[in-house]
């Protein structure tokens, strides 16, 4: 069966994951770190990328974007994806591929969706073992939402800035949506969105989306199609 094409709409934002090659590790010392993060950050603005959320772990990565225009996500993508495999491959003295294949990503529905996202990236160092709390975690932009640094590859999204009236609401806000935890159905649904690649929202977000592009953007039923009986 034929791969489906990513399903990128500009002015939505997207759930998007990288992994390494068989979840190899593909951040080994600080200094990858910090140049994915100089990557991103320049390949963003090129492409006019809004990164609202990310977080990038040992042998995988997560991005909250929004791109406008069409091109603009996978462009950034492909960029950041070939640059950091020259310079990872030359550093350690490698050669071949390092991602699993071409990333992964889905739609999300803002209203419903977007701030549960955003804490689904920022806890997945603490559902890893990595951490007891989020911000003990030095490479993801949760410090920068709860106003404890500046990071200039972050561009909040307005879901974010309606949390409250000042800074300081905003923070408190959002920390206490991390500090509860995403539901178990949630959770389930985020993940599953990203992997299958189906947009993440309700009936009528799905409706409304599917007449802005060609390609399917929820999974239709398994199976023949149901034909109508006949009427004797």
């Amino acid at each position: 069966m034929a791969r489906l094409p990513r399903l990128t709409v500009p002015g939505y934002p997207h759930h998007v994951i990288q992994r390494g090659n068989n979840r190899q590790v593909i951040f080994r010392e600080p200094a990858d770190y910090e140049f994915m993060l100089d990557l991103l950050m320049e390949q963003a603005k090129k492409f006019q990328v809004a990164i609202h959320a990310y977080v990038l772990m040992g042998n995988h990565f997560h991005l909250l974007a929004t791109p406008q225009a069409d091109r603009g996500l996978p462009a950034m993508m492909q960029a950041v994806g070939r640059s950091y495999v020259r310079y990872f491959n030359r550093r350690y003295q490698r050669s071949g591929t390092l991602w699993e294949g071409r990333y992964r990503s889905t739609i999300v529905q803002s209203e419903r969706y977007l701030l549960a996202c955003m804490a689904y990236i920022d806890l997945n160092p603490v559902r890893a073992g990595m951490v007891a709390n989020p911000g003990d975690y030095p490479w993801s932009g949760y410090a920068h939402s709860m106003g404890r640094r500046s990071d200039p590859l972050i561009t909040p999204h307005a879901l974010y800035w309606q949390l409250g009236n000042t800074p300081f609401a905003r923070e408190a806000a959002y920390g206490a949506l991390v500090q509860a935890g995403i539901g178990g159905q949630d959770q389930a649904q985020i993940s599953q969105s990203v992997h299958s690649g189906w947009a993440l929202g309700g009936a009528d977000f799905i409706a409304a989306l599917q007449e802005s592009t060609d390609r399917r953007v929820t999974k239709g039923r398994a199976g023949r199609p149901v034909l109508p009986k006949e009427v004797n």
